[in-house]
């Protein structure tokens, strides 16, 4: 099924809501129709952000968590602040629209715009996700692939744009076909001196006792929504939580390791690089039950 497009009339940070409400800056394109042109930046060379929510059952999952990475990498790329009401109402207008028999996957994209124009380009596409998500229990096997800098690199840097979300995902892609190349499901990449990051479209974390682990954000990966949700639980849970330098040996010797992303949520890993590691079921089935039992 294609994906549901609404274009956004972006309006400036400051702007005050119109007397007609949000509503009427959000507009849906029939299938079909063409609504980005060729020049806009975003198309051209990547130069936008976005960000992708969970929609379970209607509602829009950590609206305010992906509102704040959205303006925090509109910041980093020097693009306008988004108008937080005027996408908060978007988010929650577009899922209002959609069926709830399955979950949903919400993007929201905001682009430099057409060259030379000086005004940014936004949308909203909804993509069905089905209501099987099979990765969930049965796992996926991952390897480690090098990011190709080291740990200290978004210190030294910083215009490789650390924790922005953009739409530059070249890399992202090329990474998970070498994995398939290499007969997994997913890559897991790692810096060039041995500390786990991130994977392709997930964050990473690691079990080890009653520690539940994420690898710091500062080696120049993106701050991770699910990842703060899981937190969250956890700790509630009664486990601790830390966010440290993991060396990519961790992966193989930890008590469970998960991918996790806002819409396949928990992915519990199975086997890195020519390794099987352990794999806590229930914990898996505890994170997943609760993380689609939120209505934030």
């Amino acid at each position: 099924m294609s994906p549901k497009v609404f274009m956004v009339d972006v309006a400036a940070a400051d702007a005050a809501e119109p007397a007609s409400g949000w509503a009427g800056t959000i507009q849906e394109v029939s299938p079909g129709t063409p609504s980005l042109q060729v020049t806009d930046l975003g198309a051209q060379r990547g130069d936008g952000i976005f960000e992708t929510l969970g929609v379970v059952a209607g509602y829009p999952q950590a609206v305010e968590t992906h509102m704040a990475r959205f303006a925090e990498s509109a910041r980093l790329l020097d693009l306008p602040a988004p108008n937080q009401a005027q996408w908060r109402d978007a988010i929650r207008s577009v899922a209002a629209r959609l069926t709830t028999t399955s979950q949903w996957g919400i993007k929201t994209v905001l682009t430099r715009g057409v060259e030379g124009t000086g005004v940014p380009t936004g949308w909203i596409a909804a993509t069905d996700s089905g209501s099987e998500f099979p990765l969930r229990t049965a796992g996926l096997r991952v390897v480690t692939l090098d990011r190709g800098y080291p740990s200290d690199a978004a210190q030294r840097a910083p215009w490789l744009l650390p924790g922005a979300k953009t739409l530059s995902y070249a890399v992202n892609m090329a990474a998970l076909r070498e994995a398939r190349r290499r007969g997994a499901d997913g890559a897991i990449f790692v810096t060039s001196d041995g500390f786990v990051m991130e994977a392709p479209q997930s964050s990473v974390i690691l079990r080890r006792g009653n520690r539940i682990v994420t690898p710091r954000t500062d080696i120049g990966i993106l701050l991770g929504t699910s990842q703060l949700s899981v937190f969250a639980l956890v700790a509630e849970w009664g486990f601790e939580t830390a966010e440290k330098l993991v060396p990519t040996s961790q992966l193989r010797d930890s008590d469970g390791v998960w991918l996790l992303s806002s819409v396949q949520l928990a992915t519990p890993v199975t086997r890195v690089d020519e390794a099987d590691i352990a794999v806590d079921r229930d914990l898996t089935d505890r994170l997943n039950a609760a993380l689609l039992a939120r209505r934030d």
